[in-house]
């Protein structure tokens, strides 16, 4: 994890790590808000660190950047407000991993796929949330019943809404 100490900030401020992203430059990262990954998303073994950046004021959209690789970070959108229905059996494994009791809330972002070409063709993926534990700061990617989740789900609708 890039992160320097900032000597030169107040003394409240002192505990913020210097992250350098491709995207964002260098940021400030909040230690108490780093999402750490109880295992990895598949195909990035070395990214575990993340934080979770918004994308503008008045929209639901996130950045999930990686504090391991300063090119990694992924667009994510809470998963209630886009599918009012989504609302995965989540296995006990999963819940256990992140430290999480039955009565426990998690957070479940999904993790979107955005054609350049065209925006509007945006896709969801339902299979594979990333569930967090905001108590815990812990999250893990998890694999749910491919018969019944769509890994490509539209985000918009042939008329853009």
């Amino acid at each position: 994890m890039t992160q320097r100490p900032n000597h030169d900030m107040p003394a409240g401020e002192q505990k913020m790590l210097t992250v350098s992203t491709s995207r964002f430059g260098e940021i400030k990262a909040d230690p108490d808000k780093i999402i750490t990954m109880t295992s990895p998303f598949l195909g990035f073994p070395e990214s575990k660190h993340f934080i979770l950046i918004p994308h503008g004021e008045d929209t639901p959209f996130m950045w999930l950047q990686s504090l391991d690789d300063a090119q990694l970070a992924f667009v994510v959108i809470p998963a209630l407000p886009l599918v009012a229905e989504y609302q995965p059996e989540l296995p006990a494994q999963a819940r256990q991993e992140l430290q999480a009791g039955a009565a426990d809330e998690l957070n479940i972002l999904l993790l979107l796929t955005i054609p350049q070409s065209n925006p509007l063709k945006m896709t969801a993926n339902l299979l594979g949330p990333l569930v967090i534990n905001p108590e815990k700061r812990l999250a893990k990617q998890v694999i749910l019943d491919p018969n019944k989740w769509d890994p490509r789900w539209p985000v918009f609708t042939d008329d853009g809404r």
